[in-house]
Parts: structure tokens; C-alpha cells; sequence
């Protein structure tokens, strides 16, 4: 059974805003991608899975990245805020709100998985291929027990939290592999738990961080569930629309940047 967090009225400002009828999902997984415009990915053959992905959800094609480069975008996406970053500079020691903040305030679970992350809590800026950069959650000390490798996602997939981020390391986040490698380690990596999710009341996100540089940040995101309605939707969407969704489906309010952002709606069922 589908639970639906109720509309009310928040104040942004001046101005009062009435939240949207959410859906709340018992699990999401979040998977960043990199460096991609929306046409590099969208009808390309090579990204068969991600294109079969968009059929199977709902795709916004108008979707745009922050900023450049990479790291302020995963910041926004986590914490409603480039936090001033404008660079990859590593190590960064932040506090203030964020999304694994909130939820584990509010007695919800949070876990940021990254490939080849050599142990938890790891604090170096790169190891192999993985990049601190992709990895905010690295940014906050009191965050060290959900700052997870990927091998620890779990086998059981109802063991997940309510919110996870599975971030490829760079041979598969189509930084330095290529789109066909990405998708592919998307497909054999993702594909489980998005065809679990549509019998677990669950959802699963893609999306990219940026764009490369030739399409005014356009990305792909796209989002597949039981409670999402397949199609495509133009409501122009950033970073900051999606985590406004995703906090407010856990009646949480926005924060930083976020806070004036619409949630993403008319996708659901």
C-alpha cells in the first residue's frame, strides 16, 4: 500500500506555498552519474539500458545540473547548497544541514555506497578509482558510519534504508570509462533492485551531475516505480527540485537552496 505524506502550507519568505501530495517510497536508491548532456545519453545505442530505463519511468526532459564542475553539484544534490565550493578541492570539513542529517533526526536510515571505496569512513580524497569528490557525505565527520563501499549494499534488499546513494567510481560513472561502459555497469548493478522495487513499494533514481559542457547543463534524469507514471515530463527540475522531493516524501523540510524549489509532481500515481 502506497502511504501519501498530506498537502500543507509552508512558508518560503514572504511567500506561502502549498506542498504537493507526495508518495512515500519504504526505499530509495539514488545513482549519480557523470559529465553527460541529456542527447549524449538520450536515444544514443549505446545506453540501451538507460534508454529502456526512461521507457519503463518517467524521464524529465528538462533536467538541469547546477553549476560546473562536478563536486558543488553533488553538494546541491545533498545538501540543498554548493556550500560556496565552485571546485573538486579536496578534502573539504563542512557542517550544517543535509539530507543523511535529516533523515537520521527524524529516525530514518541513510547509507552512501561508493564503488571502490576501500572501507568505511575511508577520508582520503581518492583510492584507485574512487573520488571523494562524488562522495559528500565524505565531507561530514559525524557522518562516517554511512559513508559505506559498495560492497556493502546489501543482498537483501529490504535491508536498505529509506535513502541510499550508490555512487560508480570513474571507470563506470561515464567519467573515464565510456557511455557503453557505464550502462552496462548500470544494468548489471541496478537493474535487481529496480525490478524489486516495483513489487516493494520503492523507487529508484538516475541521474547526472553535470552535462559536458554542450547543452546549457541539461541532463538526464529519470525516475522508475510503482508509484511513478511512465512518460515523459517537461517541468523544468534541478539538483534542488529533486531533493525538495525526496525530503519532503519523508516530511522533512527543504533546506538551503531547496527551500524555494517545487517538488517534482503530476509523475505519480
Amino acid at each position: 500500500m502506497m502511504r501519501f505524506v498530506s498537502g500543507l502550507f509552508l512558508l518560503c519568505g514572504a511567500a506561502q506555498v502549498q506542498a504537493t501530495a507526495l508518495p512515500r517510497p519504504d526505499h530509495i536508491v539514488i545513482v549519480i552519474e557523470e559529465n553527460k548532456s541529456w542527447s549524449k545519453i538520450i536515444g544514443n545505442p549505446d545506453a540501451p539500458y538507460i534508454n529502456a530505463l526512461a521507457q519503463r519511468g518517467a524521464l524529465f526532459t528538462n533536467s538541469y545540473g547546477i553549476t560546473h564542475p562536478s563536486q558543488p553539484n553533488y553538494l546541491a544534490l545533498f545538501t540543498g547548497s554548493t556550500r560556496g565550493i565552485g571546485s573538486n578541492t579536496c578534502p573539504l570539513d563542512l557542517s550544517g544541514d543535509n539530507l543523511a542529517s535529516a533523515l537520521l533526526a527524524k529516525g530514518l536510515g541513510f547509507i552512501s555506497y561508493s564503488e571502490s571505496m576501500p572501507r568505511a569512513g575511508y577520508p582520503g580524497c581518492r583510492y584507485g578509482s574512487y573520488m571523494r569528490k562524488h562522495n559528500p557525505a565524505a565531507n561530514w565527520k559525524e557522518l562516517a558510519a554511512v559513508n559505506q563501499p559498495l560492497t556493502a549494499f546489501p543482498q537483501d534488499l529490504s535491508k536498505l534504508p529509506e535513502v541510499s546513494w550508490v555512487i560508480p567510481d570513474q571507470r563506470h560513472d561515464m567519467h573515464d570509462g565510456s557511455i557503453a561502459q557505464g550502462d552496462a555497469w548500470l544494468k548489471q548493478n541496478i537493474e535487481g533492485y529496480a525490478q524489486w522495487a516495483m513489487d516493494n513499494n520503492s523507487l529508484l533514481i538516475v541521474t547526472f551531475d553535470e552535462d559536458d559542457g554542450s547543452e546549457g547543463n541539461r541532463i538526464v534524469t529519470l525516475f522508475v516505480g510503482p508509484m511513478v507514471k511512465p512518460g515523459k515530463y517537461a517541468q523544468r527540475i534541478d539538483h534542488y527540485n529533486v531533493l525538495r522531493t525526496i525530503l519532503q516524501m519523508y516530511g522533512l523540510p527543504g533546506m538551503n537552496e531547496s527551500v524555494r524549489a517545487e517538488p517534482i509532481s503530476k509523475v505519480w500515481r
